[in-house]
């Protein structure tokens, strides 16, 4: 606004390759980094993951917004408004093929496993809420005046969870404890297992269960996407959790 040339931050030069793309009706944007392309999981933690050949556009977007750095999760906007594909390539192996981003839908099944740390999950509980209208718009409103974006929510009749990035101060906490009873839980993270028609299987989240034998889920998140089941786990724990999960599902 003020003339003063500044950049786009984290992911800014990708997120420029794909406005151009867009603007220029391109037949692929190459996206060229350190790794050979969106990988099954986190290879620090999973020393076996592998790269994937190809996912969706939906598919990248879930993995990029839950933890997965490869790309930020703005960057695939503008070509997916033109249907243009992105290839993540690794600018180190030239030879190595990479990762296609694209809106065909591929294979069925899980594909990968994101995670991310440092989230605090926040409940509601209040009799106010039973057979009431407005209480959830009035919760989101105080989240909407303090600028906080909300990840994940679950309800149940008396009591609405919902997790965020960022540390939740005094104020906010005042807001809602005039809405109801508030817990705030820190030290929080969310795993997140993407694929396409897997979550309607209650084979497949009996093994997700299954394999988390031991270890504590606070929350989980199923039904608003049909590629995505996020779990709320504790910080210490993600990494077994994600280690688990990738052994059980997608080795």
């Amino acid at each position: 606004a003020n003339g003063v040339t500044t950049t786009l931050g984290r992911g800014g030069s990708d997120f420029s390759a794909t406005i151009l793309g867009a603007a220029l009706n391109a037949e692929r944007v190459e996206i060229w980094t350190d790794v050979d392309g969106i990988m099954t999981s986190d290879p620090r933690v999973i020393k076996n993951a592998t790269t994937l050949a190809s996912i969706t556009y939906d598919e990248a977007a879930e993995l990029a917004y839950f933890g997965a750095r490869v790309v930020h999760p703005s960057t695939i906007v503008p070509a997916v408004d033109k249907g243009i594909p992105v290839f993540v390539r690794n600018t180190l192996k030239p030879q190595a093929p990479g990762t296609r981003i694209e809106g065909t839908p591929g294979r069925a099944g899980v594909r990968a496993i994101a995670s991310k740390s440092d989230i605090t999950l926040v409940t509601i509980r209040s009799s106010r809420m039973l057979n009431a209208y407005g209480f959830l718009n009035a919760i989101f409103a105080v989240f909407a005046r303090h600028r906080m974006p909300v990840d994940l929510v679950a309800t149940s009749e008396v009591s609405v969870s919902m997790t965020v990035d960022h540390a939740v101060d005094a104020a906010v906490i005042g807001e809602l404890g005039e809405l109801g009873d508030v817990s705030v839980e820190h030290d929080r993270a969310i795993v997140c297992i993407v694929g396409r028609d897997s979550f309607t299987n209650p084979a497949l989240l009996a093994r997700v269960f299954s394999a988390l034998q031991s270890l504590s889920v606070r929350m989980i998140s199923l039904g608003s996407s049909d590629i995505n089941l996020s779990l709320v786990v504790e910080n210490g724990e993600r990494d077994e959790v994600v280690r688990r999960l990738h052994h059980e599902l997608l080795e």
